[in-house]
């Protein structure tokens, strides 16, 4: 059975953007990265659960965002078996697509985007000199493992990098078909490689929003609809029929604001506001007294 070292975490830019897309009108370009990063990370989600399933002697790290000579580079999930490393790069695409030749080039509707298998190669590469770097030389094999049922590749070159959704049991049957016995080396190449991490992007773009123009008001978390009911201990959506616990609809909003203002401090009023003024301000404080520690005098208290 594999090793879950690190698991998946959901990027910060992508929980922004799921923040603030019920309470403003994403720009275009906001809302195709929305799509986008939202589509990547169904796809990163269901290859975890596919490779949780392995059979053999691994270690499974996933959403790894390493530093190498200045220059960052992002890998899906590393696995770790006893002679060799296997990098993956999961794409969730739709539709069609086409290699044309001449010079080569990855287009969707005639639109170039970036070849996945150039960036899997570029991600070997700098993976392996990250390893030499430590001095570890396992060898590295990589794979582009396009998840999506309805991605069709056209005029497709001979590369065994690739992974169609088609491939994609064989391909696991392959994985669990590899002797593997792991050792205090593994787990040392395994906690360096976390350790080495970098988190988040640190100059990840990110959307042009204000505090004073974003609708407020706590909303389903099924639907994103505002229009729900509060009561005593739940909330109701009168869209879709949802419930949520109180308590939970209002930790959401805090962690809404957390992220999104990290510059204000978490108090009883600001939380009413955030919630629209539809949650009355005792049941916010008891839960915020619950669930952090407050600081500062009554008046001008808060909470960490």
């Amino acid at each position: 059975m594999p090793i879950p070292k690190k698991s998946r975490g959901v990027p910060k830019e992508l929980l922004m953007l799921r923040a603030l897309n019920p309470r403003m009108a994403l720009a275009d370009t906001d809302r195709r990265k929305y799509y986008t990063l939202e589509k990547g990370y169904q796809g990163e989600l269901m290859f975890d659960a596919i490779s949780e399933g392995l059979k053999n002697n691994c270690i499974v790290l996933n959403d790894l965002l390493f530093k190498l000579k200045g220059k960052y580079f992002q890998i899906d999930t590393i696995i770790i078996f006893q002679k060799t490393i296997y990098l993956i790069d999961v794409k969730n695409f739709e539709g069609d697509y086409i290699y044309k030749s001449d010079p080569d080039r990855f287009c969707k509707n005639d639109t170039e985007i970036d070849d996945p298998i150039l960036q899997l190669l570029k991600a070997e590469s700098k993976l392996r000199q990250l390893l030499e770097e430590y001095r570890f030389n396992l060898p590295v094999e990589s794979y582009v493992v396009h998840i999506s049922p309805t991605f069709t590749l056209y005029n497709a070159p001979q590369n065994n990098h690739v992974i169609l959704s088609t491939q994609l049991n064989r391909f696991i049957r392959k994985l669990e078909n590899i002797p593997s016995n792991l050792n205090g080396g593994h787990e040392r190449l395994a906690d360096l490689l976390i350790s080495l991490d970098q988190g988040d992007y640190p100059n990840a773009t990110k959307p042009a929003y204000r505090y004073e123009e974003l609708i407020k008001g706590p909303y389903c978390s099924n639907c994103n609809s505002f229009s729900v009911s509060v009561g005593e201990r739940k909330m109701v959506c009168n869209a879709c029929g949802c419930e949520e616990k109180l308590e939970s609809a209002v930790l959401r909003c805090v962690r809404e604001l957390r992220l999104l203002f990290p510059e204000r401090k978490i108090s009883t009023n600001l939380v009413f506001e955030w919630c629209g003024k539809k949650i009355d301000k005792r049941k916010i404080r008891r839960i915020l007294q619950k669930h952090f520690t407050t600081r500062g005098k009554v008046k001008y208290s808060y909470y960490e």
